[in-house]
């Protein structure tokens, strides 16, 4: 029982980020910059996020560093007050990752397993969002690794700095 509650939650989940996925590509409405952090906020449905990228890329294959062609690479953190979202944690790689992998999330030295679907990663459960908030506010960078469907892995390095101040500004913008 506990297995189909967490795969609809997954699954749910999936349909949030790509909800989102598709507002941070569309959005032009950026209402703060927090050094390395941007807060996006959109109107129906109310959703606000906080969202970076990464200030350093490496792509290996066979243990040797490559060239890919990659989409937008972002790390966010959403809040949707209709959908019950209040800090949901998603990553996408700008890629479609390999079937039924995951993503490492290494936060100082504090490591994280993301879940994928398509180009998109994200926690189990509400409670990881929350110890990995927690663990981004404390920490200073987010390592993320992953490995796409054509077998090559990535290594996606974010800054956390501003990350408390725009999670916050977004959270409060959506009454959460």
């Amino acid at each position: 029982m506990q297995f189909m509650k967490t795969v609809g939650a997954a699954v749910i989940g999936a349909a949030m980020v790509a909800g989102s996925a598709f507002a941070q590509e569309q959005s032009t409405n950026r209402v703060a910059a927090k050094t390395d952090w941007s807060v996006f906020v959109e109107d129906n449905p109310t959703e606000c996020w906080g969202v970076s990228t990464p200030k350093e890329t490496v792509n290996s294959k066979d243990g040797r560093v490559v060239a890919v062609n990659r989409g937008q690479t972002l790390l966010m953190v959403f809040y949707r007050p209709s959908a019950g979202a209040k800090g949901q944690v998603a990553f996408t790689g700008g890629y479609p990752f390999a079937s039924g992998s995951t993503v490492n999330m290494d936060i100082s030295g504090t490591t994280f397993e993301l879940f994928t679907e398509g180009e998109w990663a994200w926690p189990a459960t509400t409670e990881d969002d929350n110890k990995i908030i927690t663990a981004m506010k404390r920490g200073a960078d987010a390592v993320l690794t992953g490995m796409s469907g054509r077998g090559t892995q990535t290594k996606d390095t974010f800054s956390l700095l501003g990350f408390t101040a725009a999670v916050e500004d977004a959270a409060k913008r959506c009454g959460s």
